[in-house]
Protein backbone atom coordinates (compact mmCIF):
# COMPACT_ATOMS: atom_id res chain seq x y z
CA UNK A 1 0.00 0.00 0.00
CA UNK A 2 1.85 3.27 -0.83
CA UNK A 3 0.85 5.67 2.58
CA UNK A 4 2.31 8.67 0.69
CA UNK A 5 -0.02 8.30 -2.72
CA UNK A 6 -3.21 8.27 -0.18
CA UNK A 7 -1.80 10.81 2.25
CA UNK A 8 -1.49 13.02 -0.84
CA UNK A 9 -4.90 12.39 -2.02
CA UNK A 10 -6.53 12.66 1.53
CA UNK A 11 -4.81 16.37 1.58
CA UNK A 12 -6.13 16.89 -1.38
CA UNK A 13 -9.66 15.94 -0.84
CA UNK A 14 -9.92 18.12 2.42
CA UNK A 15 -9.18 21.15 0.33
CA UNK A 16 -5.53 21.15 0.79
CA UNK A 17 -2.69 22.26 2.64
CA UNK A 18 -4.25 25.49 3.31
CA UNK A 19 -7.13 24.17 4.70
CA UNK A 20 -5.73 22.39 7.69
CA UNK A 21 -5.13 24.10 10.78
CA UNK A 22 -4.46 21.42 13.04
CA UNK A 23 -4.19 17.40 12.17
CA UNK A 24 -3.39 14.30 15.12
CA UNK A 25 -4.59 10.94 15.17
CA UNK A 26 -5.95 8.14 17.34
CA UNK A 27 -6.29 4.60 17.16
CA UNK A 28 -7.99 4.50 13.76
CA UNK A 29 -8.80 8.13 12.55
CA UNK A 30 -6.71 10.73 11.09
CA UNK A 31 -8.39 14.27 12.99
CA UNK A 32 -8.74 17.34 10.83
CA UNK A 33 -9.00 20.57 12.23
CA UNK A 34 -9.78 22.99 8.61
CA UNK A 35 -10.15 26.41 8.27
CA UNK A 36 -13.32 25.70 5.96
CA UNK A 37 -15.31 21.97 6.19
CA UNK A 38 -17.20 23.21 3.19
CA UNK A 39 -13.59 22.85 1.14
CA UNK A 40 -13.86 19.22 1.77
CA UNK A 41 -15.21 17.20 -0.93
CA UNK A 42 -17.15 14.60 1.23
CA UNK A 43 -17.46 11.71 -1.66
CA UNK A 44 -13.57 12.10 -2.68
CA UNK A 45 -12.59 11.29 0.63
CA UNK A 46 -14.43 8.73 1.07
CA UNK A 47 -13.79 7.02 -2.14
CA UNK A 48 -10.06 7.09 -2.17
CA UNK A 49 -8.78 3.29 -1.36
CA UNK A 50 -7.65 2.76 1.88
CA UNK A 51 -10.59 4.94 3.24
CA UNK A 52 -13.07 3.08 5.28
CA UNK A 53 -15.36 5.95 6.48
CA UNK A 54 -15.72 9.62 7.55
CA UNK A 55 -17.07 11.24 10.73
CA UNK A 56 -17.41 14.78 11.49
CA UNK A 57 -17.70 15.15 15.52
CA UNK A 58 -16.38 17.32 17.91
CA UNK A 59 -15.36 19.93 15.89
CA UNK A 60 -13.25 18.03 13.96
CA UNK A 61 -13.06 16.32 10.24
CA UNK A 62 -12.32 12.64 10.87
CA UNK A 63 -11.18 9.93 8.15
CA UNK A 64 -11.63 6.65 9.33
CA UNK A 65 -8.42 4.46 7.88
CA UNK A 66 -8.33 1.73 10.27
CA UNK A 67 -4.75 0.01 11.83
CA UNK A 68 -2.72 1.95 9.17
CA UNK A 69 -3.48 5.42 9.97
CA UNK A 70 -0.05 5.99 11.58
CA UNK A 71 1.68 4.79 8.30
CA UNK A 72 -0.97 8.23 7.11
CA UNK A 73 -0.25 10.39 9.30
CA UNK A 74 3.62 9.86 8.91
CA UNK A 75 3.01 10.37 5.21
CA UNK A 76 0.72 13.31 5.77
CA UNK A 77 3.97 15.00 8.51
CA UNK A 78 5.87 14.90 4.83
CA UNK A 79 3.49 17.05 3.52
CA UNK A 80 2.45 19.53 5.83
CA UNK A 81 4.40 21.71 8.31
CA UNK A 82 2.09 20.48 11.31
CA UNK A 83 4.08 22.77 13.61
CA UNK A 84 3.48 25.97 11.24
CA UNK A 85 0.19 24.68 10.44
CA UNK A 86 -0.95 24.36 14.41
CA UNK A 87 0.34 27.49 14.56
CA UNK A 88 -1.64 29.24 12.18
CA UNK A 89 -4.31 31.73 13.38
CA UNK A 90 -7.64 29.81 12.97
CA UNK A 91 -10.81 31.49 11.04
CA UNK A 92 -13.95 31.58 12.77
CA UNK A 93 -15.83 28.32 12.17
CA UNK A 94 -19.53 27.39 12.37
CA UNK A 95 -19.32 25.30 15.91
CA UNK A 96 -21.09 25.61 18.70
CA UNK A 97 -20.09 25.93 22.48
CA UNK A 98 -20.33 22.35 22.83
CA UNK A 99 -18.12 21.42 19.51
CA UNK A 100 -15.46 23.58 20.35
CA UNK A 101 -14.74 22.32 23.98
CA UNK A 102 -14.89 18.74 22.53
CA UNK A 103 -12.82 19.46 19.42
CA UNK A 104 -10.52 21.07 22.62
CA UNK A 105 -10.67 18.00 24.95
CA UNK A 106 -9.85 15.43 22.30
CA UNK A 107 -6.77 17.42 21.30
CA UNK A 108 -5.70 17.32 24.26
CA UNK A 109 -6.24 13.80 25.60
CA UNK A 110 -5.74 11.71 22.24
CA UNK A 111 -2.12 12.32 21.96
CA UNK A 112 -1.39 10.98 25.60
CA UNK A 113 -3.90 7.64 25.61
CA UNK A 114 -0.56 5.53 24.33
CA UNK A 115 1.17 6.86 27.46
CA UNK A 116 -1.87 6.07 30.03
CA UNK A 117 -2.55 3.00 28.29
CA UNK A 118 1.64 1.96 28.35
CA UNK A 119 1.62 2.37 31.78
CA UNK A 120 -1.35 0.92 32.86
CA UNK A 121 -0.67 -2.09 31.41
CA UNK A 122 2.60 -2.35 33.01
CA UNK A 123 1.30 -2.05 36.37
CA UNK A 124 -1.34 -4.94 35.28
CA UNK A 125 0.99 -7.14 34.26
CA UNK A 126 2.83 -6.32 37.65
CA UNK A 127 -0.63 -7.31 39.78
CA UNK A 128 -0.66 -10.22 37.77
CA UNK A 129 3.40 -11.05 38.80
CA UNK A 130 1.88 -10.42 42.29
CA UNK A 131 -0.78 -12.56 42.18
CA UNK A 132 1.06 -16.07 40.90
CA UNK A 133 3.48 -15.16 43.50
CA UNK A 134 6.37 -14.57 40.77
CA UNK A 135 7.97 -11.52 42.60
CA UNK A 136 6.94 -9.51 46.01
CA UNK A 137 6.16 -6.35 46.82
CA UNK A 138 8.99 -6.07 48.95
CA UNK A 139 11.87 -7.38 46.85
CA UNK A 140 13.63 -5.16 43.86
CA UNK A 141 12.50 -6.93 40.70
CA UNK A 142 8.43 -5.40 41.85
CA UNK A 143 10.38 -1.90 42.79
CA UNK A 144 11.66 -1.34 39.36
CA UNK A 145 8.98 -2.95 37.34
CA UNK A 146 6.35 -0.49 39.67
CA UNK A 147 9.06 2.98 38.73
CA UNK A 148 8.53 1.81 35.00
CA UNK A 149 4.57 1.76 35.18
CA UNK A 150 4.15 4.53 37.79
CA UNK A 151 6.33 6.91 35.26
CA UNK A 152 3.60 7.47 32.89
CA UNK A 153 1.27 8.55 35.70
CA UNK A 154 3.82 10.52 37.86
CA UNK A 155 4.85 12.45 35.13
CA UNK A 156 1.47 12.87 33.38
CA UNK A 157 1.31 16.97 33.79
CA UNK A 158 4.37 16.88 31.32
CA UNK A 159 2.46 15.09 28.94
CA UNK A 160 -0.65 16.89 29.22
CA UNK A 161 1.53 20.66 29.21
CA UNK A 162 2.58 19.48 26.00
CA UNK A 163 -0.33 18.57 24.32
CA UNK A 164 -2.68 21.71 26.09
CA UNK A 165 -0.12 23.83 24.68
CA UNK A 166 -0.76 22.81 21.24
CA UNK A 167 -4.48 22.82 21.47
CA UNK A 168 -4.12 26.70 23.15
CA UNK A 169 -1.73 27.71 20.09
CA UNK A 170 1.20 28.19 22.67
CA UNK A 171 4.97 26.94 22.86
CA UNK A 172 4.40 23.23 23.50
CA UNK A 173 7.97 23.05 25.00
CA UNK A 174 6.76 25.57 27.56
CA UNK A 175 4.07 23.69 28.73
CA UNK A 176 6.29 20.83 29.25
CA UNK A 177 7.93 23.00 31.46
CA UNK A 178 5.50 24.15 33.51
CA UNK A 179 4.21 20.66 34.07
CA UNK A 180 7.59 19.77 34.83
CA UNK A 181 7.56 22.89 37.23
CA UNK A 182 4.75 21.45 39.37
CA UNK A 183 6.45 18.34 39.79
CA UNK A 184 10.23 19.43 40.94
CA UNK A 185 11.49 17.42 43.93
CA UNK A 186 11.88 20.68 45.80
CA UNK A 187 8.63 21.40 45.54
CA UNK A 188 7.23 18.15 46.62
CA UNK A 189 9.59 18.27 49.43
CA UNK A 190 8.38 21.37 50.60
CA UNK A 191 4.99 20.30 50.52
CA UNK A 192 5.47 17.24 52.01
CA UNK A 193 7.21 18.69 55.35
CA UNK A 194 5.26 21.80 55.89
CA UNK A 195 2.11 19.04 55.99
CA UNK A 196 4.09 16.44 58.47
CA UNK A 197 4.98 19.69 60.22
CA UNK A 198 2.04 21.36 60.69
CA UNK A 199 3.08 24.61 60.00
CA UNK A 200 2.14 26.75 56.83
CA UNK A 201 4.54 28.13 53.65
CA UNK A 202 4.60 31.60 52.28
CA UNK A 203 6.08 32.83 49.19
CA UNK A 204 6.78 36.86 49.62
CA UNK A 205 4.03 36.49 52.15
CA UNK A 206 1.47 34.73 50.05
CA UNK A 207 0.60 31.81 51.36
CA UNK A 208 1.58 29.02 49.27
CA UNK A 209 -1.08 26.04 48.95
CA UNK A 210 -0.11 22.85 50.32
CA UNK A 211 -0.71 20.35 47.16
CA UNK A 212 0.80 17.34 44.91
CA UNK A 213 0.84 17.70 41.79
CA UNK A 214 1.88 14.35 40.05
CA UNK A 215 -0.80 12.60 38.40
CA UNK A 216 -3.37 15.46 37.94
CA UNK A 217 -4.69 16.78 34.66
CA UNK A 218 -6.57 19.64 35.37
CA UNK A 219 -4.11 21.79 36.99
CA UNK A 220 -1.75 21.83 34.70
CA UNK A 221 -4.49 22.19 31.93
CA UNK A 222 -5.42 25.74 33.81
CA UNK A 223 -2.10 26.67 33.64
CA UNK A 224 -0.76 26.73 29.72
CA UNK A 225 -4.40 28.27 29.44
CA UNK A 226 -3.48 30.92 31.19
CA UNK A 227 0.05 30.69 29.81
CA UNK A 228 -0.86 31.32 26.12
CA UNK A 229 -2.15 34.74 27.33
CA UNK A 230 1.12 35.35 28.96
CA UNK A 231 3.25 34.74 26.35
CA UNK A 232 1.34 37.03 24.11
CA UNK A 233 1.60 39.92 26.51
CA UNK A 234 5.39 39.25 26.44
CA UNK A 235 5.73 38.93 22.97
CA UNK A 236 4.18 42.15 22.83
CA UNK A 237 5.93 44.39 25.28
CA UNK A 238 9.71 42.91 24.53
CA UNK A 239 11.76 44.62 22.52
CA UNK A 240 12.67 43.04 19.63
CA UNK A 241 16.33 43.00 20.16
CA UNK A 242 16.14 40.82 23.42
CA UNK A 243 12.61 38.58 22.39
CA UNK A 244 14.71 35.74 22.11
CA UNK A 245 15.27 34.62 26.09
CA UNK A 246 13.10 37.43 27.65
CA UNK A 247 9.68 36.30 26.28
CA UNK A 248 9.96 32.74 27.49
CA UNK A 249 11.76 33.86 30.75
CA UNK A 250 8.03 36.34 31.43
CA UNK A 251 6.22 33.69 29.86
CA UNK A 252 7.58 31.11 32.75
CA UNK A 253 8.32 33.22 36.15
CA UNK A 254 4.25 34.40 35.31
CA UNK A 255 2.65 31.55 34.75
CA UNK A 256 4.43 29.36 37.32
CA UNK A 257 3.79 31.34 40.19
CA UNK A 258 0.12 32.70 39.57
CA UNK A 259 -0.18 28.33 39.18
CA UNK A 260 1.10 27.65 42.29
CA UNK A 261 -0.53 30.38 43.95
CA UNK A 262 -3.80 30.49 42.52
CA UNK A 263 -4.56 28.14 39.27
CA UNK A 264 -2.72 24.83 40.59
CA UNK A 265 -4.60 24.98 43.76
CA UNK A 266 -8.19 25.29 42.04
CA UNK A 267 -7.62 22.68 39.39
CA UNK A 268 -6.78 20.25 42.09
CA UNK A 269 -9.73 20.70 43.90
CA UNK A 270 -11.37 21.10 40.88
CA UNK A 271 -10.14 17.25 39.76
CA UNK A 272 -10.60 15.72 43.93
CA UNK A 273 -14.58 17.17 43.64
CA UNK A 274 -14.86 15.26 40.52
CA UNK A 275 -13.36 11.88 41.56
CA UNK A 276 -15.55 12.53 44.84
CA UNK A 277 -18.83 12.96 42.68
CA UNK A 278 -18.26 9.78 41.11
CA UNK A 279 -17.04 8.23 44.11
CA UNK A 280 -20.48 8.95 45.54
CA UNK A 281 -21.96 7.76 42.13
CA UNK A 282 -20.52 4.27 42.50
CA UNK A 283 -21.50 4.43 46.24
CA UNK A 284 -24.80 5.60 45.36
CA UNK A 285 -25.75 3.23 41.89
CA UNK A 286 -22.87 1.60 40.76
CA UNK A 287 -24.89 0.68 37.91
CA UNK A 288 -26.33 3.54 36.61
CA UNK A 289 -23.59 5.23 34.38
CA UNK A 290 -22.00 1.86 32.78
CA UNK A 291 -25.59 1.40 31.76
CA UNK A 292 -26.42 4.50 30.16
CA UNK A 293 -22.67 4.48 28.67
CA UNK A 294 -23.00 1.18 27.45
CA UNK A 295 -26.53 1.60 25.69
CA UNK A 296 -25.52 5.10 24.19
CA UNK A 297 -21.67 4.84 23.80
CA UNK A 298 -22.00 3.75 19.66
CA UNK A 299 -24.16 7.18 19.50
CA UNK A 300 -21.28 9.30 21.88
CA UNK A 301 -18.72 7.97 19.48
CA UNK A 302 -20.83 9.27 16.54
CA UNK A 303 -20.70 12.86 18.08
CA UNK A 304 -17.23 13.02 19.58
CA UNK A 305 -18.96 12.98 22.75
CA UNK A 306 -17.31 10.28 24.40
CA UNK A 307 -14.21 12.20 24.69
CA UNK A 308 -15.61 13.98 27.73
CA UNK A 309 -16.01 10.61 29.21
CA UNK A 310 -12.17 9.74 28.49
CA UNK A 311 -11.23 13.07 29.89
CA UNK A 312 -13.67 11.48 33.16
CA UNK A 313 -12.17 8.06 33.45
CA UNK A 314 -8.46 9.32 33.06
CA UNK A 315 -9.23 12.05 35.81
CA UNK A 316 -10.69 9.23 38.14
CA UNK A 317 -7.70 6.89 37.34
CA UNK A 318 -5.36 10.12 38.67
CA UNK A 319 -7.60 10.86 41.62
CA UNK A 320 -8.93 7.43 43.01
CA UNK A 321 -6.82 4.95 41.36
CA UNK A 322 -9.71 3.52 39.08
CA UNK A 323 -12.50 3.60 36.81
CA UNK A 324 -16.03 2.52 36.85
CA UNK A 325 -17.24 5.52 35.06
CA UNK A 326 -16.33 5.31 31.20
CA UNK A 327 -13.94 1.83 30.91
CA UNK A 328 -16.96 -0.51 31.38
CA UNK A 329 -19.58 0.77 29.66
CA UNK A 330 -17.47 1.54 26.61
CA UNK A 331 -16.33 -2.07 27.13
CA UNK A 332 -19.53 -3.34 27.02
CA UNK A 333 -20.55 -1.19 23.97
CA UNK A 334 -17.05 -2.21 22.06
CA UNK A 335 -17.73 -5.80 22.26
CA UNK A 336 -21.59 -5.88 21.68
CA UNK A 337 -20.96 -3.97 18.22
CA UNK A 338 -18.43 -7.06 17.70
CA UNK A 339 -21.14 -9.29 18.25
CA UNK A 340 -23.91 -7.78 16.31
CA UNK A 341 -21.62 -8.05 13.27
CA UNK A 342 -20.73 -11.72 13.68
CA UNK A 343 -24.27 -12.31 13.80
CA UNK A 344 -24.55 -11.02 10.04
CA UNK A 345 -21.94 -12.50 8.73
CA UNK A 346 -23.52 -15.38 9.73
CA UNK A 347 -26.60 -14.69 8.44
CA UNK A 348 -26.01 -12.96 5.88
CA UNK A 349 -25.65 -14.78 2.31
CA UNK A 350 -24.05 -11.55 0.64
CA UNK A 351 -20.17 -12.42 0.31
CA UNK A 352 -19.41 -8.33 0.12
CA UNK A 353 -21.47 -8.03 3.38
CA UNK A 354 -19.90 -11.11 5.19
CA UNK A 355 -16.57 -10.38 4.78
CA UNK A 356 -16.87 -7.07 5.82
CA UNK A 357 -18.62 -8.38 9.06
CA UNK A 358 -16.84 -10.72 10.18
CA UNK A 359 -13.60 -8.70 9.64
CA UNK A 360 -15.32 -5.81 11.59
CA UNK A 361 -16.85 -8.44 14.03
CA UNK A 362 -13.13 -9.19 14.97
CA UNK A 363 -11.67 -5.73 15.01
CA UNK A 364 -14.58 -4.47 17.53
CA UNK A 365 -14.12 -7.15 19.87
CA UNK A 366 -10.34 -6.18 19.85
CA UNK A 367 -11.31 -2.93 20.58
CA UNK A 368 -11.16 -0.66 17.44
CA UNK A 369 -14.81 -0.46 16.59
CA UNK A 370 -14.99 2.05 13.74
CA UNK A 371 -15.10 -0.55 11.12
CA UNK A 372 -17.76 -2.13 12.53
CA UNK A 373 -19.69 0.77 13.52
CA UNK A 374 -19.40 2.64 10.50
CA UNK A 375 -19.75 -0.64 8.21
CA UNK A 376 -22.38 -2.35 10.06
CA UNK A 377 -24.16 -0.66 13.31
CA UNK A 378 -25.12 2.18 11.79
CA UNK A 379 -26.10 0.86 7.89
CA UNK A 380 -28.20 -2.27 10.01
CA UNK A 381 -31.35 -1.24 12.17
CA UNK A 382 -30.70 -4.50 13.85
CA UNK A 383 -27.10 -4.27 14.60
CA UNK A 384 -27.76 -1.03 16.31
CA UNK A 385 -30.55 -2.54 18.43
CA UNK A 386 -28.31 -5.73 19.38
CA UNK A 387 -25.46 -2.93 19.86
CA UNK A 388 -27.64 -0.87 22.32
CA UNK A 389 -29.80 -3.79 23.94
CA UNK A 390 -26.53 -5.74 24.85
CA UNK A 391 -24.26 -2.62 25.66
CA UNK A 392 -26.92 -1.26 28.08
CA UNK A 393 -26.89 -5.23 29.94
CA UNK A 394 -23.14 -5.58 29.83
CA UNK A 395 -22.90 -2.38 31.32
CA UNK A 396 -25.56 -3.08 33.79
CA UNK A 397 -23.94 -6.56 34.93
CA UNK A 398 -20.48 -4.50 35.14
CA UNK A 399 -21.65 -2.23 36.95
CA UNK A 400 -23.73 -3.85 39.45
CA UNK A 401 -20.30 -6.15 40.29
CA UNK A 402 -18.53 -2.95 40.33
CA UNK A 403 -15.61 -3.86 37.73
CA UNK A 404 -12.62 -1.30 38.13
CA UNK A 405 -10.41 -0.20 35.34
CA UNK A 406 -6.85 0.60 35.83
CA UNK A 407 -4.86 1.53 33.14
CA UNK A 408 -7.64 2.44 30.11
CA UNK A 409 -6.72 1.65 26.74
CA UNK A 410 -9.10 0.77 23.93
CA UNK A 411 -12.01 -0.72 25.27
CA UNK A 412 -11.65 -4.69 24.30
CA UNK A 413 -10.37 -7.80 24.99
CA UNK A 414 -6.84 -6.94 23.55
CA UNK A 415 -7.09 -4.22 27.07
CA UNK A 416 -8.87 -6.87 29.33
CA UNK A 417 -5.84 -6.85 31.55
CA UNK A 418 -6.70 -3.39 32.66
CA UNK A 419 -8.79 -4.99 34.83
CA UNK A 420 -6.37 -6.23 37.03
CA UNK A 421 -5.11 -3.93 40.03
CA UNK A 422 -4.89 -4.01 43.92
CA UNK A 423 -3.41 -7.28 43.60
CA UNK A 424 -6.16 -9.29 42.60
CA UNK A 425 -7.84 -10.62 39.80
CA UNK A 426 -11.55 -10.43 41.09
CA UNK A 427 -12.41 -7.08 38.27
CA UNK A 428 -10.65 -9.32 35.98
CA UNK A 429 -12.91 -12.31 36.05
CA UNK A 430 -15.79 -10.02 36.28
CA UNK A 431 -14.85 -8.05 32.87
CA UNK A 432 -14.29 -11.21 31.04
CA UNK A 433 -17.85 -12.04 31.76
CA UNK A 434 -19.35 -8.97 31.48
CA UNK A 435 -17.76 -8.99 27.89
CA UNK A 436 -18.70 -12.80 27.05
CA UNK A 437 -22.13 -11.34 28.32
CA UNK A 438 -22.11 -8.09 26.15
CA UNK A 439 -21.05 -10.38 23.38
CA UNK A 440 -23.43 -13.09 23.24
CA UNK A 441 -26.52 -11.29 24.12
CA UNK A 442 -25.84 -8.55 21.29
CA UNK A 443 -25.34 -11.58 18.63
CA UNK A 444 -28.33 -13.27 19.77
CA UNK A 445 -30.58 -10.18 19.32
CA UNK A 446 -28.97 -8.97 16.26
CA UNK A 447 -29.30 -12.56 14.87
CA UNK A 448 -33.07 -12.98 15.53
CA UNK A 449 -33.99 -9.34 14.04
CA UNK A 450 -31.43 -9.15 11.15
CA UNK A 451 -33.23 -9.50 7.68
CA UNK A 452 -31.65 -9.63 4.13
CA UNK A 453 -32.30 -6.17 2.59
Amino acid sequence: MNYKEIGQKILEAVGGKENVQNLTHCATRLRFTLADDSKADDEAVQAIDGVVSLAKSGGQYQVVVGSDVPNVYRALEGLLDLDEVSKESSEKQDRTPLQSFLALISGIFTPILPVITAAGMIKAVLSLLVVFKVVAVDDVNYQVLNFIGDAGFYFLPVFLGASAARQFKTNAQLGMLIGAILLHPTFTQIVTTAKESGHGVSFFSIPLTLTSYSSTVIPVILAVWFMSYVERFAIKISPKAVKFFLVPMITTLITAIVTLLILGPIGAVIGNWLGDFFKWLENFGPWVVPTIVGATFPLMVTTGTHYGLVSIGINNRMTIGYDTIAQPGALASNVAQGGAALAIALKTKDTNKKTLASSAGITAICGITEPALYGVTLQNKAALIGSIVAGGVGGFFLGILGARNFAGGSPGILTIAAYIGEDTLKYFYTAIAGLVISVVVSFIVTFILYKED
